[in-house]
């Protein structure tokens, strides 16, 4: 698989939803303290950026 979203750990301990390309990290969320936001975080991701503008 080309691109993917993968949620892990910082050294905090907070769970982070990344955004990955070939293995390159192409973006990532802030910190949050449970695993179910961070999966919340990308579905949000999934229904809203699509359609965000560029500016």
């Amino acid at each position: 698989m080309a691109h993917h979203f993968v949620i892990e750990q910082n050294k905090a301990g907070e769970y982070v939803a990344k955004f990955k390309y070939n293995s390159e990290v192409i973006f990532w969320t802030e910190g949050y303290s449970s695993k179910k936001n961070a999966e919340n975080a990308i579905e949000s991701i999934k229904k809203n950026g699509p359609g965000a503008p560029t500016k």
